[in-house]
């Protein structure tokens, strides 16, 4: 590693597991300090291990992102563990899916509260600390979907909320160009998380598949041949953060092995 993030402090929400997770282990490793928000009271074993190994550079903090309330105390905390906040990884999310036509208001209610009202409030209490403090170089990265890029029949609603995302993102980036503040988004694919096994059993409620099968198949599909690992994502996070995207701004990259060519 090269320290290419020394001197920043991270703020990453969904931390927990997965890609918020692995983004946060590759942060760190390039110098940065973290503060790592989850909506547990306690932090994960995963999240647990990265604060033994990097103690002072590695904060946790419980969290809700639909919450107002909630996000200011992530916020406070974030700047007593580490102070001004250079980057936003903008992770947490949730999924769901039904078909269309029984899908209904609570599972709407619940993915756009986190997914897209989540997103966006943090990000915006975000970047006007950024603002007020003088951050120079800040960076927001949103984490979107391939799922934002087209629909899906089963997931309405989720398919909604990424390209959310990225219209945020998109309207974001031309606001806060005239602080030098950078808005960028991550458009992962398929991603071999603890997550798409709940994915893979509701594909398998939905279309009649073995346990397994659509996780298999999916993986088959991408043009590279193989799922991706949240170290694929990290990567490409850890890129947008640092000076060499200094030139980057209101873009979604996609991320999913040749599944979306644009």
């Amino acid at each position: 590693m090269t320290g290419r993030l020394a001197q920043r402090h991270v703020l990453i929400t969904g931390a927990g597991g997965g890609i918020g997770l692995a983004i946060a282990e590759a942060c760190l490793a390039e110098g940065a300090v973290c503060t790592l928000a989850d909506r547990a009271d306690t932090p994960a074993d995963g999240v647990a291990q990265l604060r033994r190994r990097h103690p002072d550079a590695a904060a946790y903090v419980a969290a809700d992102v639909s919450d107002s309330a909630s996000v200011g105390g992530m916020l406070y905390a974030a700047r007593a563990a580490h102070g001004d906040i250079h980057t936003l990884v903008n992770n947490a999310a949730l999924f769901d899916m039904a078909p269309l036509l029984e899908s209904d208001a609570a599972s709407f209610d619940r993915l756009f509260a986190v997914n897209v009202k989540g997103m966006f409030f943090v990000m915006q209490r975000v970047l006007q600390h950024m603002v007020d403090a003088g951050v120079a170089g800040g960076s927001v990265i949103n984490m979107a979907s391939q799922a934002g890029r087209r629909g899906e029949a089963l997931v309405s609603h989720y398919c909604a909320t990424k390209a959310a995302v990225i219209s945020y993102t998109q309207s974001a980036a031309l606001a806060m160009a005239p602080h030098g503040i950078r808005v960028n988004a991550i458009a992962p694919g398929v991603v071999d998380t603890p997550m798409w096994n709940q994915v893979d059993a509701l594909f398998a409620k939905h279309e009649g598949l073995r346990p397994g099968e659509k996780k298999q198949r999916v993986g088959r599909e991408v043009p590279l041949g193989r799922m991706g690992t949240p170290a694929d994502i990290a990567g490409v996070a850890v890129f947008l953060a640092s000076d060499e995207a200094r030139y980057i701004t209101a873009q979604t990259l996609n991320v999913d092995g040749g599944n979306v060519m644009s």
